[in-house]
């Protein structure tokens, strides 16, 4: 995400660091290309004039300009207003003091709404709640069916209502007192859309609000459509008075313009974006880490988490200590490359990291999932005692592996290369210098 505002970013502050020192005139260029860069990334003109007057404010301050490290300065400047711009903090989901709470879930077809639905309810069983999910779309035939087979899918409960029941209302009435009944503490419904916003629409939302009285009413945007987006979420505001916004396909989105754009102008905060199609792949929004990955310093915080929920933290501790006792094998690789591949996209994994030094090589690589999957079945292919040892693997061996795993010998050479080189580097980053060798990636 961010992709194309990242690097013309990168290139401003390049030209800055060129500078031998700042002064308004290439301060003024600067500011310049940035407007530039985000209009070009499809963020709001408001949203630009905004931003950029703040820097401009306190870029040109005698205490910047006089700094030691000036350029760092601006960045940090630029840091501080895309923060602020995108709402300081994590803006937290909002719950009933009498449960269960119930949270409408609005958006137009085909922005990820139902999906989103799905997901949010994953992420509160896996943060301490009880969630009962609902579908109240009565026009299209299959989109209740959707909601039940994206819950089933992640084990969770559905409420479908009785047999011919056409009424959202009424069906959301059912789903509340279900939910009261069974010790549900959260109703997640997942209400109509429609190809663009129309009265009928509105006005069943409406109902729904006033009589489910919600502790949320989140919308759902598709990041992709980027001003569409705004525009139809600053709609949704004026009729309905949103509480927050799910912005969906943001791994997609390398411009960024509905993220930079939809607080300011609904007044609503961002809570949530979906990172990926998976029913994991929704993540709280924090305007801190967005914006450090905007400017290229990348989102260590999100990483490490992410890490944290998908590693075994036993195998990774086992691990630790078969890197100490040099006995790192090839069955630990491939144990290695199926964490890795739980985490998701790799892609999205490596544009968390900052791009700076060696690192920044990694950012827009593109990762071939087939290739991770070819050499898992390498590794399958070998024999237990082949997996711990892979000095046993001979010409002959090799030839049965490639046989076994429908792959060619230079393929299977190329695997035990790879795993060699990765063995001989994890012995060294193994040894007392290893913070050493880490701080140097970063300089």
């Amino acid at each position: 995400m961010f992709e194309n505002l990242t690097e013309k970013l990168q290139r401003v502050f390049k030209n800055l660091r060129g500078e031998g020192k700042l002064s308004e005139a290439n301060i003024q260029e600067a500011l310049r290309q940035i407007r530039m860069a985000l209009l070009e990334a499809d963020v709001h003109f408001k949203v630009v004039k905004q931003l950029l007057d703040g820097i401009k404010e306190k870029s040109l301050g005698q205490e910047v300009l006089t700094a030691f490290s000036p350029t760092e300065q601006v960045v940090q400047i630029i840091r501080d207003e895309l923060i602020r711009l995108l709402g300081e903090q994590e803006a937290k989901l909002r719950f009933s003091s009498d449960p269960p709470s119930v949270m409408l879930i609005a958006g137009l077809q085909g922005s990820g709404k139902t999906t989103s639905t799905g997901k949010l309810a994953l992420w509160l069983s896996r943060h301490g709640h009880r969630p009962l999910v609902v579908s109240v779309d009565v026009y299209r035939p299959a989109a209740r069916r959707q909601l039940t087979v994206v819950a089933q899918g992640a084990a969770l409960p559905v409420y479908e209502g009785p047999a011919g029941e056409n009424s959202p209302l009424e069906l959301a009435r059912g789903a509340r007192r279900e939910a009261a009944q069974t010790g549900r503490d959260v109703v997640l419904v997942d209400t109509a859309g429609r190809l663009h916003i129309d009265d009928a629409l509105m006005q069943e939302l409406e109902q729904l609000r006033g009589a489910l009285q919600p502790v949320e009413i989140l919308y759902v945007a598709d990041a992709m459509t980027g001003q569409d987006a705004v525009r139809s979420a600053e709609e949704f505001h004026r009729r309905l008075g949103i509480t927050g916004v799910i912005l969906t396909k943001m791994d997609g989105d390398a411009r960024g313009g509905a993220a930079l754009s939809i607080r300011h102008v609904t007044g609503q905060p961002l809570k949530f974006v979906g990172v990926g199609e998976k029913i994991e792949a929704l993540e709280p929004f924090y305007p801190d880490r967005v914006a450090s990955r905007i400017l290229g310093m990348g989102d260590v915080l999100s990483l490490i988490e992410k890490v944290e929920q998908t590693i075994d933290q036993k195998q990774a501790l086992d691990l630790q200590q078969r890197m100490l006792e040099d006995d790192f094998s090839l069955q630990d690789f491939r144990d290695q490359l199926r964490q890795l591949r739980k985490m998701g996209p790799l892609e999205s994994i490596l544009s968390m990291l900052p791009q700076v030094g060696p690192l920044k090589a990694l950012q827009g690589a593109q990762v071939d999932t087939k290739e991770l999957a070819h050499i898992e079945a390498i590794i399958n292919s070998m024999t237990h005692r082949e997996r711990l040892n892979h000095q046993l693997i001979n010409g002959s061996r090799r030839r049965r592996i490639a046989r076994g795993s429908g792959t060619t010998v230079q393929e299977v050479n190329q695997v035990l290369k790879q795993f060699v080189q990765m063995r001989r580097m994890m012995k060294s980053l193994s040894g007392g210098n290893m913070k050493r060798r880490l701080a140097s990636l970063l300089r």
